[in-house]
């Protein structure tokens, strides 16, 4: 598929989405009078109300065509457990390379994941990192998720590693593994819902400032898609059912996503085993997983640290963070407030202006990739930025590493 044609069926996507009243999350107040209603998710604001449940339409086979099929030596699998999964499952081609409308599908039939936030994905994917028409969801350094480091895949992954601390950006660290796990201690009761995960974000972004010397939050990749790396844990592997329909996520799904065996006392990493669960069922079709659903747990998740609304990096050395203004980084487009009101705007604008320079394209060869961008967005009245300040980005060292799967370790890393 043309990546152009992805352009105009992401707009055709966006005119439905973006009915979605966006102001129902514009509001702190708004916020507090949602999270009275805490439900199986935590006190997330949306759903507003708990969505249906139909088993004929929500469920996942891992049966038949389906089965899981671990990887071969040649099948790619990368730093993504959904993706990983998806094609163990054949829901993407087996060796783990795919065009856009294959990431399209399969995502939407697999996770309920709504085709204005995959096109928008896979689209970026596909021509920053990619072929132009697809990509790999592993790669080649400069390719595929796991060498898209810097411009796509990020440090402070939920169970991955950072790049320039452990030499790998698609290697799980078990013991990022056990913390999470550690977070929901009761088997009977345990979910791994947006409460969990938020506090789970605080925690690695933290230890990515103590112990990654070259640790980067980038206003695209920081802002937006490491928080997607959180948010989509229980917004995709959650199981839904007519007792939880907004999905419960328990120990043994989500070992199950993770490719994580063995009991608790003797966690294991299996590489690339990452499958579906028997009997597992996706969100529903109108409760699909969308770009206003995401801000709105961005936004969510800030609440609990701020921190995650604004750019910043170490400068070499461990525990020298520092945020950096929105505003300076635009050339004055976006107040830090408008960047932490509308952080998907402010992304999504940050890698329109930034990409010429990170990619060596032209804007003639972007532009399918702007198309898209702009139509994702649509409903967010998003402002432009019209140039980055390179020199506020130099600032950060980490900025500029663009690589992966493996890397130097940073001199002053800590791996404990």
């Amino acid at each position: 598929m043309k990546t152009s044609t992805a352009a105009l069926s992401l707009a055709l996507y966006a005119q439905g989405i973006y009915a979605f009243p966006r102001a129902m999350y514009d509001t702190a107040e708004h916020f507090a009078a949602l999270q009275k209603r805490a439900g199986p998710q935590g006190g997330a604001p949306l759903p507003l109300v708990p969505p249906p449940f139909d088993p004929a339409l929500q469920y996942v086979s891992n049966q038949g065509q389906y089965k899981f099929v671990p990887p071969g030596p040649l099948d790619e699998r990368g730093p993504c457990p959904g993706l990983n999964a998806l094609a163990n499952h054949n829901y993407l081609p087996h060796n783990g390379i795919a065009t856009i409308q294959q990431f399209v599908d399969a995502t939407n039939k697999g996770f309920g994941m709504s085709r204005d936030l995959s096109t928008f994905l896979a689209v970026y994917g596909a021509i920053v990192d990619g072929t132009g028409t697809g990509w790999s969801i592993r790669g080649t350094p400069h390719t595929g998720i796991s060498g898209s480091h810097g411009n796509y895949e990020t440090d402070s992954s939920p169970c991955r590693g950072d790049l320039n601390q452990w030499g790998s950006n698609t290697d799980l660290q078990i013991t990022q593994f056990k913390r999470l796990y550690a977070l929901q201690p009761n088997a009977a009761t345990a979910n791994y819902n947006l409460d969990v995960l938020r506090t789970f974000r605080t925690q690695r972004l933290t230890e990515s400032i103590n112990k990654n010397p070259y640790f980067s939050y980038g206003p695209f990749t920081g802002v937006a898609v490491s928080q997607a790396a959180f948010t989509f844990i229980y917004r995709f592997m959650a199981n839904k059912s007519s007792e939880y329909p907004e999905g419960r996520l328990d120990k043994a799904t989500l070992k199950s996503f993770m490719s994580i065996q063995g009991d608790d006392n003797n966690l294991k990493w299996v590489p690339g085993n990452e499958q579906f669960p028997d009997y597992f069922y996706k969100r529903h079709p109108t409760d699909e997983y969308s770009i206003p659903y995401f801000q709105s747990d961005i936004v969510y998740f800030a609440q609990a640290d701020p921190r995650i609304l604004i750019p910043g990096c170490n400068k070499g050395k461990v525990n020298t963070y520092s945020a950096l203004d929105p505003g300076t980084l635009s050339n004055g487009a976006y107040t830090a407030q408008q960047a932490a009101a509308n952080p998907v705007c402010f992304a999504s604008a940050f890698a329109k202006a930034e990409a010429t320079a990170f990619t060596g394209l032209s804007t003639s060869q972007l532009a399918p990739l702007f198309s898209a961008l702009d139509s994702a967005t649509g409903g967010l009245n998003c402002k432009a930025i019209g140039s980055v300040n390179q020199t506020a980005l130099a600032a950060c060292p980490g900025f500029s590493f663009y690589g992966g799967p493996n890397g130097p370790v940073a001199p002053g890393a800590i791996q404990n």
